[in-house]
């Protein structure tokens, strides 16, 4: 008798599943086909990204090959087209080559490369910082302490590993400008941080001793 039981309650089951599957065939196709669709969709994007980053490590590579010998503007719309990829990667390169071999005199023009690279490109954070913290660097001898001051402080008001490196900079701005008082506030800053940069520790504390008597 239990064994009749058995049986009959696996059939009835068993048709239950026939009939859920017979019954929900469309939806069932559609959710595989919806599946299928965007696991193809996810592989064609990751093939594409992977081949345009081809293409612009080619375009880069070849751009700073031959910068000896094509004209200066080509290599400079090269690599400023380059930029505006917003590529990770050889964005950033293609910026750091144009300010390192002096191809553009326009401050304003180079500066507005760096907003590019951090408004629009998707950065690490990290490596965000590290730009922020460069353009910083490439206008520290002709901006004003406001300007300096309104570029540094997303790196200033965090806990980045660049914030040591940015107060050192400010620190450094304002003793050449002869404001001791506002160079060891910003000094003794840095001795504060827990995750500060070893090597800007060290000359950090060598500047106080040897400049304020620390």
């Amino acid at each position: 008798m239990d064994e009749e039981v058995t049986i009959i309650d696996s059939n009835t089951r068993n048709e239950k599943i026939k009939n859920f599957f017979i019954n929900n065939k469309k939806n069932i196709i559609l959710g595989f086909s919806i599946i299928l669709i965007a696991i193809i969709g996810l592989l064609a994007m990751k093939e594409i990204k992977e081949r345009n980053k081809i293409k612009l490590a080619n375009q880069f590579n070849i751009t700073t090959i031959n910068f000896k010998t094509e004209d200066k503007q080509t290599t400079i719309n090269q690599l400023i087209k380059l930029i505006n990829e917003n590529d990770v990667t050889y964005s950033p390169l293609a910026l750091y080559f144009l300010i390192d071999n002096n191809l553009i005199d326009n401050k304003n023009e180079i500066n507005s490369l760096f907003d590019e690279l951090i408004n629009k490109t998707n950065l690490d954070e990290e490596i965000k910082n590290l730009i922020i913290y460069k353009k910083a660097l490439f206008n520290s001898n002709h901006s004003s302490e406001n300007d300096l001051l309104q570029i540094l402080n997303p790196i200033i008001n965090s806990e980045s590993i660049w914030k040591s490196h940015s107060l050192y900079l400010m620190a450094e701005y304002f003793y050449s400008k002869n404001q001791k008082k506002k160079a060891k506030e910003f000094f003794n800053q840095i001795l504060l941080i827990p995750n500060a940069n070893k090597g800007i520790m060290v000359e950090t504390q060598k500047r106080l001793n040897r400049d304020f008597g620390e």
